[in-house]
């Protein structure tokens, strides 16, 4: 997959980002400069402070850096509950947050290698799906 055309000053905005999402593709920006990832957008380059930037389509692949077990959900997510939030730190180097499907709870690591999967993607913002490899 390609990742959207790039704006003059090649910001992604939230938006896009979340209909990437909605269509199965995690786009990043990266930096001309260094080529740093950064997620959420930035103006600014944390590691350079670079300026222009590109965007580039991520793998999907990751591992589990963080998570929790969400026991009180918001009323929208009563059913679903308990469920796991992880940030994932994904191959190519930037972190992303989502939720990690069919991992039983007592099997849940930090470093546990994980693949992003779609998810119904009717919720606003939707969910990045993260499932084991």
């Amino acid at each position: 997959m390609t990742a959207p055309a790039a704006t003059a000053d090649g910001l992604l905005t939230i938006g896009e980002f979340f209909a990437g999402v909605r269509e199965g593709r995690l786009v990043v920006q990266r930096c001309e400069r260094c080529g740093a990832l950064a997620m959420p957008p930035k103006a600014i380059c944390p590691e350079c402070e670079g300026t222009r930037w590109g965007r580039v389509t991520l793998g999907g692949d990751g591992e589990v850096a963080s998570y929790t077990v969400i026991r009180v959900a918001p009323a929208r997510l009563t059913v679903e509950a308990p469920y796991v939030i992880a940030v994932v730190r994904m191959a190519e180097g930037v972190s992303l947050l989502g939720r990690l499907l069919g991992v039983p709870h007592d099997q849940l690591a930090v470093g546990l290698p994980v693949r992003a999967v779609p998810l119904a993607a009717d919720g606003d913002p939707p969910v990045i799906g993260f499932r084991r490899r």
